[in-house]
């Protein structure tokens, strides 16, 4: 069964293409992408079951939103699956990895990537067992390096302090 779309109209065919056309989705975050994605086509599909007049013009500004609302929602998931990939690999890092030996991460669907190097372990006032780590995360070709301390918590997981 072939289902026929109605076109845009003119004026909200001319304003997306212009928008997705000038902003370069290589420099946006994937939450943008998503985000600018998700309207374009929120605004395809209220045009398609708008019907004609005022209708039509409520029905696209609504899919915008909700196209909009859905693409960035999605591209916030893709930064969760690099949130965890690095989360898992600091919880190792800091448990098992010998002091100034680098351990890391990538997370192959965005090509993300970073190291966790921990420092020798101490015990500090509160008789926490802790250890500072130098974390490096690399995401479009730059690369920032931070430094932090975590404490182990009572049920062997590591708690980032600072």
């Amino acid at each position: 069964m072939l289902i026929s779309v109605p076109s845009l109209p003119n004026a909200l065919l001319t304003a997306s293409l212009i928008v997705a056309f000038s902003v370069p989705l290589s420099s946006c975050t994937k939450e943008e992408s998503g985000t600018l994605l998700g309207a374009i086509g929120g605004a395809a599909v209220g045009s398609a079951i708008g019907g004609h007049g005022t209708g039509r013009v409520v029905a696209i500004a609504g899919g915008t939103l909700a196209g909009a609302y859905i693409g960035k929602e999605a591209g916030k998931s893709l930064d969760r699956a690099d949130r965890q990939a690095m989360q898992r690999q600091t919880q190792y890092a800091l448990e098992s990895s010998p002091s100034g030996t680098a351990t890391s991460w990538q997370n192959p669907d965005s090509g993300h990537s970073g190291t966790i190097t921990p420092q020798p372990a101490y015990t500090n006032k509160a008789n926490q067992y802790c250890r500072e780590y130098q974390q490096t995360v690399s995401v479009g070709g730059k690369t920032e390096t931070a430094y932090g301390t975590a404490c182990r918590q009572a049920d062997g997981t590591w708690k980032i302090a600072n």
